[in-house]
């Protein structure tokens, strides 16, 4: 809710359709908000239009707020922030406890028809690659989607913790995708539960690891800098309950108190913030540490022309 990517398949056939040969594809769909055939059939539809070039991301969101609202309180773990290899992994957010809020329980509400519950992660995805193959049954009856079925999708699962979501990219041989850029704490982790987990497949002879990354570049540190002032504004609308509002004016958002900067602060110190040689460095650093094959960046500004500049400039500075 609140963001461009909230219907990833109508984005997708916008952009396919605007572009000739780039890949374009969901970061991710959350199965738990939907089924499986009716992602198949979405996504079917989009490769029939623009064969060979979609890519199906797949994620948990819904089955994990679900688990957090009916597990027992508890009171969380201390870890403490530590360095590996020069990456930061900062003490884990109480990701439980924000989706247990009652604010944004409200808002989740709407995602799912009353009383529903989704099926398991692992099985939704067990079914969304059969009716891809052609294998999906239901019972002793066999069952076929169309648009769907031998589709030339290229599935991902997406994960945040070395739990469920990596295991199962493992053990069906899927690339996989660790989301640095929101769970700093825990990707690290999630990335090496899905290394050991890892069985070959007709995907994939190896395992393959992509790891996000938040990035704001500009010509020079001090402007990259008070482009990205907003940045702990805006991750503090969503973990407070009130979603992701647009992204602040640098120039006007009022201080953070120091109870706000403590619910933000994993998110804004594993930030990239710099001029081009700076942000290439740390990020550099970021992939040598954990083996990524790839890394993906995202970045947020309140004006869309500085985000372009700084995609601009890191592009430039990592093809040296």
């Amino acid at each position: 809710m609140s963001v461009a990517s909230s219907a990833p398949a109508v984005l997708i056939g916008q952009i396919a359709a605007a572009t000739e040969r780039i890949r374009v594809g969901a970061a991710a769909v959350q199965l738990g908000h939907t089924t499986a055939v009716a992602v198949v059939e979405s996504f079917g539809i989009l490769d029939a239009l623009h064969p060979g070039r979609i890519d199906l991301g797949l994620g948990r969101s819904g089955q994990l707020r679900r688990e957090a609202q009916n597990a027992p309180v508890a009171a969380p773990q201390p870890r403490p922030w530590r360095e590996v290899d020069g990456v930061v992994v900062p003490a884990p957010f109480d990701t439980a406890a924000h989706l247990r809020r009652p604010r944004l329980s409200a808002r989740m509400s709407a995602l799912q028809q009353p009383q529903a519950v989704a099926p398991d992660f692992a099985d939704q995805v067990g079914d969304v690659l059969a009716m891809l193959a052609g294998s999906y049954r239901i019972g002793d009856v066999e069952a076929h989607v169309v648009p769907g079925e031998g589709a030339d999708l290229r599935p991902w699962i997406f994960g945040s913790t070395p739990g469920q979501s990596a295991k199962v990219a493992g053990l069906h041989g899927l690339p996989f995708v660790a989301s640095y850029h929101i769970t700093p704490a825990t990707a690290l982790d999630a990335i090496d539960a899905y290394r050991a987990a890892f069985t070959p497949s007709a995907h994939l002879a190896r395992p393959y690891v992509v790891l996000s990354a938040d990035v704001v570049v500009a010509d020079d540190r001090g402007t990259a800098r008070r482009l990205a002032a907003g940045y702990g504004n805006w991750v503090h609308s969503i973990r407070a309950g009130d979603g992701a509002v647009p992204y602040p004016d640098p120039d006007r958002c009022e201080p953070l108190t120091s109870e706000q900067q403590e619910l933000v602060k994993d998110r804004t110190a594993t930030q990239f913030v710099g001029d081009p040689d700076e942000v290439a460095a740390r990020l550099h650093t970021l992939q040598k540490a954990t083996g990524a094959d790839e890394l993906v960046i995202t970045s947020v500004t309140h004006r869309h022309a500085d985000r372009l500049r700084s995609h601009e400039l890191i592009a430039q500075r990592w093809t040296r």
